[in-house]
């Protein structure tokens, strides 16, 4: 077998520890920087390099670290699994309601194997895929999942390669597509041992993170390379269908070809090899349409992007919260709301308050489709980055949850759910680490306690990110699904979803179409697409909403009747109906 790495900080020699022995590597005369040695190995084979006589390290392209990431790595042959969907076509992003699920807080068992016992009821729900949180290996056991090292192997407490490939093959016989959050941005801040290697970060820029992964200084090239590698065996040896990129924002770039174009190139060619659909949802807070507009016509080329501006209009909306980097939403929460959906950016060339300038673009919205933006109430950070890591479930009525759920999944972007809000679970999701580093556990404890004193909030109600507990309490509890309000909503849920893939106009990409009416005082709100009118009403008390014209109901949360000769909807307090004209 041929044993490779990339290692340019080696001064003199670097050997290839494989099973306790020793074996001597060779400078690669074609690739500056490599070195190679051919010896015999196995499936499970335990390896890693000694650069200079200094100590073991696991391999910057290892695919598996079955004792983490400070451990040895080990050999993950290509043929151990045995696929059951070769005949699998994929699924494009068109029409598309996505999933996001965390691994660990899934299930309480918290492995991909039992994630994958229950994927059938997001079949039912509807869902057509999976967004999984990040997979890579990360100190101990429970985390988000943020803070990995080893962006080509899988975390062993969560079942390792095999049980992702498992995982991705479940979801596919049932009609599936599976994507997975990746994190280029930073590595986690132990078990990283990519700097002995080479120059894998740069001190030419600066993150929340510390020094910036190197895209652009000496050794980029290789570091690109890298990356690049390891997205798209993501997508050829698990069959992800697509990849959703972290804070692409705070990948300090300034080469004239970004790595984000190099990224979708290389993914648009493999696509084009296997014949099915992939896409790179990108996570960004720059309001920049040119993240998804197509490399020919002068943009990055990636195929989505979340939308946090439709978010924090509709959070404001739905919660009276204007904080922080809701301040500028919550001043008149409607219109945000209104200039989200009709226009998808709210800071689009306009003053940011929490930015202190001008921030955003105008989207083109007569050639850019609808579902490369991606909206949604709840998002993974949007709960867990608060201090107790509550859900809109311990704020919000089911009525003002159901109201969440019109907005999201009849509106124009691509839907998702955070796991859990199809029945408004009441679990939080907190903020949660495993830290072998005792110094480390301490600071992280720390550093979380002093960002919300800012808030006003005391040192002992937040909760403790190492304490076994704090998962636990982040854990779905399903018998909720069987009891009121859970059941109701979701049932709600299940309808819209339904509504959605049945009814042409709540799937038409064009932006330009969405028609917005709304009343900031009385707080009622209506969009059209199409023949299709979705009315909320976010007042407690019953409203007379003037729609100009009749309709029939296709879905309500309360018993409602059609708009009578006068286009009056009477709309019970919290409630939300979807209508079709004739």
């Amino acid at each position: 077998m041929l044993f490779e790495v990339w290692a340019p900080n080696a001064e003199d020699r670097v050997a290839l520890w494989l099973e306790g022995e020793q074996h001597a590597m060779e400078r690669d005369a074609a690739r500056q920087g490599w070195w190679t040695a051919e010896a015999p190995a196995r499936d499970g084979t335990r390896y890693g390099f000694l650069l200079d006589g200094g100590p073991l390290l696991p391999d910057p392209r290892s695919r598996r670290q079955p004792e983490g990431p400070d451990g040895p790595s080990a050999v993950v042959a290509p043929d151990t699994h045995v696929w059951r969907t070769d005949d699998w076509q994929g699924r494009g992003l068109a029409g598309a309601v996505l999933y996001e699920l965390h691994v660990g807080t899934y299930t309480p068992e918290g492995t991909l194997d039992a994630a994958a016992g229950r994927l059938g009821e997001l079949v039912e729900l509807g869902i057509t895929h999976v967004e999984l949180l990040p997979v890579c290996p990360f100190p101990g056991t429970h985390g988000w999942g943020y803070e990995g090292v080893s962006p080509w192997a899988v975390h062993e407490p969560y079942g390792g390669p095999g049980a992702l490939k498992r995982f991705v093959d479940t979801a596919h016989s049932l009609g599936l597509g599976v994507i997975l959050d990746v994190v280029h941005n930073h590595l986690g801040p132990s078990g990283n041992h990519l700097p002995v290697f080479g120059p894998y970060f740069t001190d030419t820029h600066h993150t929340p993170w510390g020094s910036a992964v190197n895209l652009d200084a000496p050794g980029s090239d290789e570091v690109r390379a890298y990356l690049v590698g390891s997205a798209l065996a993501w997508l050829r040896d698990y069959r992800m269908d697509g990849l959703r990129l972290d804070a692409v924002h705070a990948l300090a770039d300034s080469r004239a070809l970004t790595f984000l174009e190099e990224l979708s190139a290389a993914v648009d060619d493999f696509a084009a090899d296997v014949r099915r659909p992939l896409f790179l949802i990108a996570e960004s807070d720059l309001c920049d349409p040119r993240t998804t507009r197509p490399r020919e016509e002068g943009g990055l080329g990636l195929h989505a992007q979340w939308n946090d501006d439709f978010h924090h209009a509709l959070h404001t909306t739905l919660t009276g919260e204007s904080q922080g980097y809701y301040g500028d939403f919550g001043r008149a929460p409607l219109a945000a709301l209104a200039k989200t959906l009709g226009h998808v950016f709210f800071h689009d060339g306009t003053y940011s308050t929490f930015r202190g300038r001008t921030h955003g673009r105008p989207v083109d919205l007569a050639r850019t489709p609808a579902h490369r933006f991606v909206g949604y109430a709840q998002t993974h950070d949007q709960i867990g980055n608060r201090a107790l890591g509550d859900r809109l479930s311990a704020l919000l009525s089911p009525g003002l949850l159901a109201c969440a759920a019109a907005l999201v999944l009849t509106g124009p972007f691509t839907p998702m759910l955070f796991m859990g809000e199809e029945w408004g679970a009441r679990t939080p999701w907190q903020f949660f680490t495993d830290h072998t580093d005792p110094d480390l556990a301490e600071a992280v404890r720390q550093g979380r306690r002093r960002e919300f004193a800012g808030y006003g909030w005391a040192a002992k109600d937040i909760p403790d990110p190492q304490d076994p507990a704090t998962r636990e309490r982040s854990c779905l509890d399903r018998s909720e699904r069987e009891r009121e309000p859970h059941a109701r909503l979701l049932a709600w849920h299940r309808r819209l979803i339904a509504l959605r893939r049945t009814e042409p106009d709540l799937s038409d990409p064009d932006l330009a179409a969405v028609r917005v009416a709304y009343d900031e005082e009385a707080r009622w709100f209506v969009f059209r697409r199409g023949d299709i009118r979705v009315v909320v009403n976010l007042a407690e008390d019953a409203a007379a909403i003037p729609l100009g014209g009749g309709g029939r109901v296709l879905a309500a949360w309360d018993a409602v009747r059609a708009p009578g000769a006068d286009g009056v909807l009477e709309l019970p307090g919290e409630s939300c109906v979807v209508l079709a004209d004739g």
